[in-house]
């Protein structure tokens, strides 16, 4: 089954979104000649570890330093842009590179409310009109002479439309419009199972699938060694954390990670939000990819991994695809 990478571009302690960026060119070659099936990109603003929030632009960069790994977003947040902008944006992506591109939405703002504004006003705080808007921006890949805006660049370069989603609402309307479904089982774990559900139950054949299609986010860290693993995914509960508090930090080194002066209360929120990453050696990430697959039946997993150190990322990329090739 195909496995996949889900990249935030992610801004470490002591680094800088230029750093970011070629470590994200060099994982995309790298992670391509591994075998890997797809590259998402996915959208944040306003955090200061995650530099990935022009989407577009680097999933252009990236398609165009790669060959054959299909490029695209997880997610374009649709509450942030006119439709007639993704619609442009993307059909200008898959006229320049056909056959790669994937157009991955999701239904939150991908920040806070503040930054939602500051990114499309008031339009930006709400999803309620979220299937209006999707099916506008799905409108626009075809041509309609009766209509009196048009995307020029998107008319015949409509790329896979995929719906992202970490609750029912998404899965049940990915069903209904027969469109492939990916859920971000790496932060909303206790959602993967009835939304996977859901999804399937209310699947109806579409002209772009003809049966269900799932692909799971999971969090994955794999080192030589189990302790080696735990310490270099360290960082993550930190960063889980800081967010928490309202006070989102870059990505921090293992050592700041383990010398923070955590409560019992800090510890039990990282243990409950890191309870679905899958970390340790290649033994025991067999183990947990195995299990995930068995309880999910998932068509395709896609793995992010976010450790400080780039060349730990890479190495941790390079063992899971000895596992699964």
């Amino acid at each position: 089954m195909p496995f996949s990478v889900l990249d935030l571009a992610p801004v470490v302690s002591g680094g800088d979104a230029a750093t970011a960026f070629r470590n994200t060119l060099d994982l995309a070659r790298h992670t391509e000649q591994l075998g890997y099936h797809r590259y998402w990109l996915a959208e944040h603003h306003n955090m200061p570890g995650i530099a990935s929030s022009a989407t577009a632009v680097l999933i252009g960069h990236v398609a165009d330093a790669t060959e054959r790994i299909r490029v695209g977003s997880g997610g374009v947040m649709l509450p942030n842009h006119a439709p007639l902008v993704v619609a442009e944006q993307f059909g200008t992506l898959e006229a320049l590179h056909p056959g790669r591109i994937d157009l991955g939405i999701g239904r939150a703002p991908g920040t806070d409310q503040r930054t939602a504004y500051a990114l499309r006003g008031a339009a930006g705080l709400s999803a309620e009109d979220f299937p209006q808007r999707l099916a506008e921006l799905i409108a626009y890949f075809e041509k309609d002479e009766e209509r009196p805006v048009n995307a020029v660049a998107a008319e015949g370069n409509r790329p896979p439309v995929w719906l992202l989603g970490s609750s029912g609402f998404s899965a049940q309307l990915a069903g209904m419009l027969g469109l492939p479904f990916s859920f971000a089982h790496h932060f909303s774990s206790e959602n993967t199972l009835p939304a996977v559900k859901l999804y399937r139950d209310s699947f109806r054949p579409s002209a772009v699938l003809d049966e269900p299609y799932v692909m799971l986010g999971a969090a994955v860290t794999c080192a030589e060694t189990d302790e080696q693993a735990r310490w270099i995914a360290g960082p993550n509960g930190l960063t889980l954390l800081s967010l928490r508090k309202g006070r989102p930090i870059p990505l921090p080194t293992p050592q700041e990670a383990a010398d923070y002066p955590y409560t019992d209360l800090d510890r039990a929120f990282i243990e409950d939000r890191m309870a679905s990453s899958i970390v340790g050696s290649p033994e025991t990430v067999r183990k947990g990819l195995e299990s995930l697959l068995a309880d999910t039946e998932a068509d395709e997993i896609m793995v992010t991994t976010m450790v400080h150190d780039h060349a730990d990322r890479r190495r941790s990329y390079e063992l899971v695809a000895e596992l699964v090739n």
